[in-house]
């Protein structure tokens, strides 16, 4: 069984036991965290949401919270002596899929 999850604007095709990277989410090291926004559930009967599915439920795991690699910004402007540097991290958490479930 499978499932297509949105999660900060982003969505991820999951299933039990799978380990995803997805924008910082505000949880403890350890605890579970439920996705409610679950955009389809595959398998023997596969259910399409309108926009989500009701009653599905996908429950993971968060095994870390790191940060993303480094995107470097450089704005630049030819006749005005304009220079800026400026260096990013997102925030980053690892979830760890547990359990889908389809009511």
């Amino acid at each position: 069984m499978f499932a297509v999850v949105q999660t900060s604007g982003r969505q991820y095709r999951v299933s039990e036991g799978d380990t995803i990277t997805v924008s910082h989410v505000e949880a403890e090291v350890g605890s579970t965290v439920d996705l409610k926004d679950v955009l389809f559930v595959g398998g023997d009967s596969p259910s399409f949401g309108v926009p989500f599915v009701d009653g599905a439920c996908v429950v993971a795991e968060v095994v870390s919270h790191e940060r993303g690699p480094k995107i470097d910004i450089y704005k630049y402007r030819r006749t005005r002596r304009y220079r800026k540097s400026i260096g990013f991290r997102a925030a980053q958490t690892t979830l760890r899929i547990q359990s889908i479930s389809q009511n």
